[in-house]
């Protein structure tokens, strides 16, 4: 599943982007400091739009940390979404891009690198939950389903990239998650093979 992630779009533009779809951004801690990023890891702070309570049509972008700690100790940095309502804590984490990794190709020994874009778009939305965690403070994570068919290929699960029609909807917690988690269509995530480097777009071999 994704532990990797990209986002390379400024915030001004992203925010114009809100503002077309009629979805209010607030920004209460000020407008998020977030420097173009190539790869987000797991425990890396980086901006989320949260659900504000009580009021419908508007959203929080706020920088918070990805992963929170299991009771084991382990990082929840994704989070099965089937048979879930997710009715308090819905979240919309910003994104260009997300990566996938598969077995190393021959003569090489670093797993492979695959890219994952919106088609047609220069960024998207994954589903999130957040949570304030007594360890960690507040912090995201990714929620995951069955893969659609552009995912399948490369693994056995995928997060919930989001349509924009979508967003105000992942963000209204009356609106039923099965209403909004399901996969896009075929096409509409291209990939690209980052390692081993390429300069033209691959299918998984």
């Amino acid at each position: 599943m994704c532990n990797d992630y990209r986002l390379e779009v400024d915030i001004a533009s992203i925010a114009e982007d809100f503002s077309d779809l009629k979805i209010k951004i607030k920004m209460p801690e000020g407008t998020p400091n977030v420097a173009a990023r190539e790869d987000i890891k797991i425990s890396d702070t980086a901006p989320i739009v949260r659900t504000v309570e009580g009021e419908r049509g508007a959203g929080e972008l706020v920088n918070r940390r990805w992963s929170w700690p299991s009771p084991g100790g382990k990082p929840v940095y994704n989070f099965v979404s089937e048979d879930r309502e997710f009715t308090s804590g819905r979240c919309l984490i910003l994104a260009d891009g997300f990566y996938e990794f598969t077995e190393p190709m021959p003569g090489e020994k670093r797993k492979t690198k695959w890219l994952f874009t919106l088609k047609d778009h220069d960024w998207f939305c994954i589903a999130g939950i957040w949570r304030a965690h007594p360890e960690v403070g507040e912090a995201f994570t990714m929620l995951t389903m069955a893969p659609g068919e552009d995912v399948a290929p490369y693994h056995h699960r995928q997060i919930i990239p989001l349509a924009r029609d979508q967003w105000a909807d992942w963000l209204d917690p009356d609106v039923p998650a099965h209403d909004v988690l399901r996969a896009l269509p075929k096409g509409s995530l291209p990939v690209t093979r980052i390692y081993p480097p390429q300069t033209a777009q691959a299918a998984l071999l």
